[in-house]
């Protein structure tokens, strides 16, 4: 894989918080829920906001405790896919991850402390 790959189908950078901070730690985790979507769906995944550090978060009105924070979350597009029909085959098939439904994409994230549900 080149540098900045970290697994099959996503690169680093597409992790980093917008600010430009620099935070671009990713949980195992949560790409591994990453790639089973990808690869279940077979199209490319655009990562809208993955790694926030708290003054992002705050500027873009994220929860306090935002997963985002801790590198476990991601708000996901995935191409030409209904974002309810990506939650419908999280909720489903990873029943432990957390799932945001949006119109227009897709929270996931792997918080530790039991999964949530919102949106819809």
């Amino acid at each position: 894989m080149p540098r900045d790959d970290i697994s099959t189908h996503f690169r680093r950078r597409e992790f980093a918080c917008k600010c430009g901070c620099g935070f671009d730690t990713v949980d195992l985790e949560t790409l591994v829920l990453l790639e089973d979507i990808r690869t279940h769906f077979d199209v490319p995944i655009t990562i809208n906001s993955g790694c926030r550090c708290e003054a992002y978060n705050r500027q873009v009105g994220g929860a306090a405790a935002s997963q985002h924070l801790l590198g476990r979350a991601a708000d996901i597009r995935v191409q030409g896919i209904d974002s309810g029909v990506v939650a419908t085959y999280v909720e489903t098939q990873h029943p432990d991850a957390s799932v945001g439904r949006y119109n227009t994409f897709t929270h996931v994230d792997t918080r530790t402390s039991g999964h949530a549900r919102w949106g819809g």
